[in-house]
C-alpha cells in the first residue's frame, strides 16, 4: 500500500515507477557527511620545521701510527723515534688542522708504564683522538679462538 498508487483497478499489475526516496535518503546523508568530513581533511597543524642544510663530509683526518716495542722503543709511522722528540711530534701533530688521529700500537710485553707515559704525553699536548691498535689471535680452520 505504501508503494502503489490508490489506483485498485489495476489489481496485480506490476509497478512501472522507480521508487527514489530512499536513493535520495542516502544521497542527503552521505552528502551531509561529506559537508562535515571535508574541512577536517584539509586542517593541518602548523609546526615550524627545521631547515636541513646539506654540507660535504668532511676529508678523514690522516692517521699517525705510533708503535712501541716491548724493549720501549718508539717508532713514528715506522720511523725510530727518540723519547724525547716525541713531546714536540706530538704537540705539532695537535696543532694541525684537522687533528690526526693517534693510532696506538704496542707490543704485548710492554711495560704498562711507557704506555702511561706515551698517553699523558698525547693528552698534555693537547692529542684529541687516540685510538688502540690490536691484532686479533688467529683461528685453526672452522674453530673458534679459545678463550682464556
Amino acid at each position: 500500500m505504501a508503494f502503489g498508487g490508490f489506483d485498485q483497478a489495476g489489481g496485480n499489475a506490476p509497478m512501472s515507477e522507480i521508487n527514489t526516496t530512499p536513493l535520495v535518503d542516502v544521497m542527503l546523508v552521505l552528502l551531509i557527511i561529506f559537508m562535515i568530513t571535508a574541512p577536517l581533511m584539509t586542517h593541518a597543524v602548523k609546526i615550524d620545521l627545521p631547515q636541513a642544510s646539506s654540507t660535504p663530509a668532511e676529508d678523514k683526518p690522516e692517521t699517525i701510527s705510533l708503535s712501541v716495542d716491548a724493549e720501549g722503543l718508539m717508532f713514528w709511522n715506522d720511523a725510530p723515534l727518540d723519547k724525547s722528540a716525541l713531546e714536540q711530534r706530538l704537540a705539532e701533530a695537535a696543532a694541525l688542522d684537522p687533528q690526526p688521529e693517534l693510532h696506538l700500537r704496542a707490543d704485548r710485553e710492554t711495560r704498562y708504564q711507557t704506555l702511561a707515559e706515551v698517553l699523558s704525553a698525547a693528552r698534555r699536548n693537547g692529542v684529541q683522538r687516540i685510538g688502540f691498535v690490536t691484532q686479533p689471535e688467529p683461528a685453526a680452520s672452522g674453530t673458534l679462538p679459545a678463550r682464556p
